[in-house]
């Protein structure tokens, strides 16, 4: 094993080798006198001179700088070699090695719009330019990763804004059939943290399922315990498939809410994903580490099952602390609500009527309209006639608006009847108001002066009426105009159109041919008859020669 050396001998040393030059020989013959008065190697003394005792360095005065090139051309050749390896990235982060971007930037050079940028060929060097574009920050790995800043954000007041999302359930199915999967849906108030959940079993994120969670979340609750409810002001939630519906934007446009969605991935540049967003996305990580493990032990058999569950477990997740004030969440949230209170939830008749698209469509002549695959049953009234339906994705009937009045609701149609069991339809108002027509219509009876015309005061103003025609001044019916043409030019534009070819087009013999006809006529029926007949060709039958 190696003597150690006393640590003020090493200081002693150090203070002595400071005093000369770093390449002085004197630095060299004071390390071999000690090394001998200790009897161990030179190499012994440096190593326990540098755990010891950490000297300074002594550097180049070149020391990190680039010795062919000045440091303001390396720079600019490294920025456009990082600007070169983003342009050409893809999704899958496959983007040009710093070799092809030196030889592009050698022999081909790159634009800035500025001008061309060409470097001379053999300067720039691999090793060198990654070394460099590490050291100033321009590598592709710190290129892509910088994000913006994140931007904490809290509400004034309870339910001036719900967080929104789905969430995949790690329990994934609670039954046999794998297409549909087990979600966990949650909306949490961005002032109080307070969280209302609940499983649903679906394909995806749906927008009925979304509608019908968000009117569950707004009105009261039937769970004892739970207070949380009310209209919030604004709904803010990632882009799923739901936040880019029309119906789900339209029905929160009705009860009066900004609908705000985080940025997307690369909105701004380099964002990965949202962050902002992480005050709901932290409360489903909460209760998928919490409550979802112990699944594990007591898995739920039933979708209603696993809900009462959840809603036992908000009811503690909700009496938990404040993230800042000294109060539960349940109760920050109520003594956060505005003044005026919590704006209430309307009933789900006038939910669904946000829902509802109105629709021009033409019942069948059985009083029945199809929608979706379903057929309703109107009434007889509108049968044959237009209506305009109104139809959403939470309406299990259908209202139907005729002569702007508002029908409703309608049910499925049972369909066709039985064979052997005709039942006639109760007749509608308008079938009687036209029988009753009909009856007064074989009723009526008219005299027969409307036939003979004997009625003098009909025949006087007939007469006079004749008689004010007759004196009426009038134009003459030129037939000329008609039969023939007015000139040689409106002949020859009456040709061209007939044979669909401009005339210039014709051979020289046509031309001709065309030229005498008109010199013969301006009649129209002679001269199309003549054109006819000089353009449709004729069968000539040879005979074959006798051999």
């Amino acid at each position: 094993m190696a003597k150690k050396l006393p640590v003020e001998q090493l200081v002693f040393l150090y203070n002595q080798l400071e005093a000369y030059a770093p390449k002085s020989t004197m630095r060299k013959k004071i390390m071999r006198d000690f090394a001998s008065n200790f009897n161990i190697s030179p190499s012994n003394v440096y190593r326990q001179l540098r755990q010891s005792i950490e000297p300074l360095r002594h550097k180049r005065n070149d020391f990190n700088k680039p010795r062919l090139i000045s440091t303001e051309e390396l720079l600019k050749y490294c920025r456009l070699i990082a600007a070169l390896k983003i342009r050409t990235s893809n999704k899958k982060d496959r983007h040009l090695s710093t070799p092809r971007c030196i030889y592009i930037l050698e022999n081909h050079g790159v634009d800035t719009g500025n001008g061309l940028i060409k470097a001379p060929k053999g300067l720039l060097k691999k090793s060198t330019v990654n070394r460099y574009m590490q050291q100033w920050g321009f590598d592709h790995h710190t290129m892509k990763t910088i994000e913006p800043i994140v931007v904490h954000f809290e509400a004034e007041q309870s339910n001036d804004c719900w967080q929104f999302d789905f969430s995949p359930s790690d329990l994934k199915y609670l039954n046999k059939n794998k297409d549909i999967k087990l979600f966990l849906i949650s909306v949490t108030d961005d002032k109080s943290g307070v969280l209302y959940s609940e499983y649903v079993e679906t394909q995806g994120e749906d927008v009925l399922v979304a509608l019908k969670f968000l009117f569950k979340a707004m009105s009261p609750q039937k769970e004892p315990g739970i207070p949380f409810q009310g209209i919030p002001k604004m709904l803010y939630t990632d882009n799923g498939s739901f936040a880019k519906s029309i119906i789900f934007k339209r029905v929160l446009a009705g009860l009066g809410i900004e609908f705000k969605t985080h940025l997307p991935r690369g909105k701004d540049g380099r964002r990965t994903t949202s962050r902002s967003k992480g005050k709901i996305e932290r409360t489903n990580r909460t209760i998928k580490e919490s409550f979802e493990t112990l699944f594990h032990l007591h898995k739920p058999t039933k979708l209603s099952q696993a809900n009462q569950w959840l809603i036992n477990y908000l009811k503690q997740y909700n009496g938990a602390p404040h993230r800042s004030e000294k109060l539960s969440k349940m109760v920050v949230w109520r003594q956060f609500l505005p003044l005026e209170g919590y704006r209430q939830m309307c009933s789900w008749e006038k939910f669904c009527q946000f829902v509802r698209e109105p629709e021009t469509r033409m019942v069948a002549s059985d009083a029945c309209v199809n929608v979706n695959g379903i057929s309703y049953q109107l009434t007889a009234d509108m049968a044959g006639k237009e209506v305009i339906l109104l139809h959403g994705i939470l309406d299990n009937e259908l209202y139907v608006e005729f002569l702007e009045k508002k029908f409703g609701p309608f049910y499925p149609s049972c369909g066709p009847i039985p064979l052997h069991s005709f039942s006639r339809h109760k007749k509608s108002i308008t079938e009687k108001r036209a029988d009753e027509i009909a009856q007064l219509a074989y009723m009526l009876s008219v005299p027969i002066s409307v036939m003979a015309g004997e009625d003098p005061t009909i025949t006087n103003s007939l007469e006079k009426s004749h008689a004010i025609l007759n004196n009426q001044p009038y134009i003459p019916f030129d037939e000329d105009k008609i039969i023939f043409f007015q000139d040689q030019i409106e002949a020859r534009q009456a040709i061209a159109l007939f044979l669909n070819k401009p005339l210039a087009e014709l051979g020289e013999k046509q031309i001709k041919h065309i030229n005498q006809i008109i010199e013969e006529s301006l009649n129209k029926h002679h001269v199309i008859t003549k054109v006819k007949q000089l353009f449709t060709p004729t069968l000539v039958q040879v005979k074959e020669e006798e051999q």
